[in-house]
């Protein structure tokens, strides 16, 4: 991780397809194009990839969360449930959708715990959001049996994990509808991207017309249709030379998640040996895309000793206790309500705080976190980087 490790002459090649159309927009000017429509033959290969029926390209994960968010009918007023671990992306996405975030613990999947989210359930709850961080599956089928249950659908948040699977499944296809990312650190990226993965015919076309302003995209979904407008909506179309990378990346995708999966089982391999080391609950080894390597020591000041020896011998890991964008805790700008909108909004309205947001609202997901320690695995491990990371878990082991 992440693909640009492997950029090479396929993604050259599908770009200079585009410059030599001239032609940047996903839409229109079809006789200019040469038959070149690179956005719309990723979203086709895509779909094809995961198993799923429609796909929706857009111009990052965090607008594929919202263009998901609104095609599902969510909006103010409701609430959305997502885990305190994740990337600030996916609560940013439910504020700006108008809806209030709604925070899960997570387990040691580091994914959402299926019993606090039934606690969390309320009549205002109009979506979930599970999400499978760090490239592993979330506990999925739990999650969906519980919100059909409760009649909700599951937007499952996969902007860490294309390609990784649950039993041969794609995450991504088991709920209403899967949302990625292609961003600059993705193990397949096209810069900036994202995509919107759904089985349900409606909520694509709703999401194909909302990206694009609402347009009509009742005769062509790949091109625009009529002039008529069903609704309001915004600009988050992916571009073509977005498009065109992403159709290199995808066929490098499952080369890469082996590679992934290789280097992986080198440093769990060499962590093993530390003394009270246990690892992350990984639901399918096989189809874990191991874009990341997490371990957990027996608390908080172990982990601490043991990352103090690794930074020192030049391989320090991430402890998520302590990063600023991804666990609930450290979110200033959510729990202190902090927005440039004069009157407050999205916390406050009509002169009311919507939510409070307490730091300390998630306790076991805190103890856990605080414990775990976290390699981003890459896709090219070279030797020296190899032996220096051996090396200083070798340190840690001695301790």
């Amino acid at each position: 991780m992440p693909g640009f490790e492997v950029f090479g002459e396929e993604e050259k090649q599908q770009v200079l397809e585009v410059f030599d159309t001239g032609i940047l927009f996903r839409y229109e000017f079809g006789e200019q194009r040469n038959g070149v429509y690179k956005v719309r033959e990723f979203e086709k290969a895509f779909a094809d990839y995961t198993g799923a029926a429609h796909a929706q390209a857009v111009t990052s994960g965090t607008a594929a969360l919202k263009v998901a968010l609104a095609a599902m009918g969510v909006g103010i007023g409701d609430e959305v449930i997502t885990q305190g671990f994740t990337f600030v992306a996916t609560w940013e996405a439910i504020l700006d959708i108008g809806a209030l975030p709604i925070f899960t613990e997570v387990d040691e999947t580091l994914n959402m715990d299926p019993v606090d989210l039934e606690k969390k359930i309320t009549e205002k709850t109009k979506a979930i959001i599970p999400v499978h961080m760090l490239g592993a599956p979330a506990r999925i089928h739990e999650i969906k049996a519980i919100a059909d249950k409760h009649g909700i659908p599951v937007l499952e948040d996969t902007a860490q994990a294309a390609g990784a699977r649950l039993n041969g499944q794609h995450l991504g296809t088991f709920g209403t509808c899967g949302t990625f990312s292609f961003d600059s650190v993705k193990t397949m990226t096209t810069g900036e991207g994202g995509m919107v993965i759904s089985n349900d015919e409606t909520l694509w076309r709703n999401c194909s017309e909302y990206q694009d302003h609402g347009h009509d995209h009742a005769v062509n979904p790949g091109g625009r249709g009529g002039e008529g407008r069903s609704f309001v909506g915004f600009n988050y179309r992916m571009m073509e030379l977005q498009g065109a990378m992403g159709l290199a990346q995808l066929a490098k995708l499952d080369d890469m998640i082996a590679a992934q999966q290789k280097h992986k089982a080198i440093f769990k391999e060499a962590a093993s040996k530390i003394s009270g080391v246990t690892f992350r609950e990984i639901l399918d080894e096989q189809g874990d895309s191991a874009t990341f390597f997490a371990f957990m020591l027996p608390d908080k000041e172990h982990a601490a000793r043991v990352n103090q020896v690794l930074r020192d011998n030049g391989a320090g890991a991430i402890n998520f206790g302590e990063n600023s964008w991804h666990f609930y805790p450290s979110w200033e700008h959510l729990t202190g309500g902090k927005t440039l909108c004069h009157n407050g909004w999205p916390f406050e309205a009509h002169g009311k705080r919507r939510f409070i947001y307490d730091p300390e609202a998630l306790p076991a997901s805190s103890e856990i976190m605080n414990r775990t320690l976290v390699y981003q695995v890459p896709v090219k491990l070279s030797d020296a980087q190899r032996d220096v990371t051996l090396n200083a878990l070798a340190q840690a082991a001695a301790l």
